[in-house]
């Protein structure tokens, strides 16, 4: 695993939001990573992306658009990522909140800043981000497959039912250090999203949900998830209950 913990040349003098650390998983996102990152550190000035073993140049995207890197050499999966990523980030001075946030455009700065708010303000721990907080409206951009897909997660998970949540395969998440020191993730794959309940559940982390609205762009589509892809996601999470913590 190579590390670079320099921002590129220009990178901005901003004061605001230095305790917050966005993680950012990425493998061959090329095309829209830098924008992504550039746009998100108008805000948040504090990115490390974790280059998850791309070969098609997103390594030297999340260079231009001055986040920190970190690359692994192959692909390990999403799980795996967000796992390097945090521990890259927590051991950052004056880290105090961390979100993962996804690489290919679907989540919005202007929800990131009302799940921070929330853990600055609220009794809460992690906030998870749902697009099922309120009712559904003209513009719900949520597919019909993934509504379904999403909604047969949640009925066959106790835990996720449990913690009151209704969405909790959202990679938008935003926590504090408590669970940042905590977090152990297994799963290298998407099945780390299940996993990410199950510590919820077994550290008892204070949780609350946050409505989030997900662009939905040709290009996200086409990297989404089919319904064989969230069967596969609880049979990893069957086998990551056998696995030792």
């Amino acid at each position: 695993m190579r590390r670079s913990g320099e921002h590129a040349a220009g990178g901005r003098d901003d004061t605001r939001n230095l305790d917050v650390w966005l993680v950012v998983p990425c493998f061959n996102e090329g095309t829209v990573i830098e924008e992504v990152l550039t746009a998100a550190r108008e805000t948040f000035p504090n990115i490390v992306a974790v280059d998850d073993g791309s070969v098609d140049g997103s390594a030297a995207a999340i260079h231009r658009a001055g986040a920190h890197l970190v690359r692994h050499p192959v692909n390990l999966g999403q799980g795996a990522a967000l796992q390097t990523g945090v521990e890259y980030a927590r051991a950052q001075p004056g880290a105090r909140y961390f979100v993962t946030f996804d690489a290919d455009g679907q989540h919005q700065v202007k929800d990131v800043l009302a799940m921070v708010e929330r853990l600055r303000t609220e009794p809460v721990d992690i906030v998870v981000g749902t697009r099922f907080g309120r009712p559904r409206g003209e513009d719900d951009q949520v597919p019909l497959l993934k509504r379904i897909v999403l909604r047969t997660v949640v009925l066959l998970s106790p835990r996720t039912r449990r913690l009151g949540l209704t969405d909790a395969h959202n990679g938008l998440r935003a926590f504090n250090r408590r669970v940042a020191e905590e977090l152990n993730l297994r799963m290298n794959g998407m099945s780390h999203a299940s996993e990410f309940v199950e510590l919820m559940d077994s550290h008892g982390w204070r949780t609350a949900e946050q409505h989030v609205d997900i662009l939905y762009t040709e290009y996200s589509m086409s990297k989404g998830q089919s319904l064989l892809n969230g069967i596969n996601i609880l049979s990893d999470g069957l086998v990551g209950k056998r696995l030792p913590r």
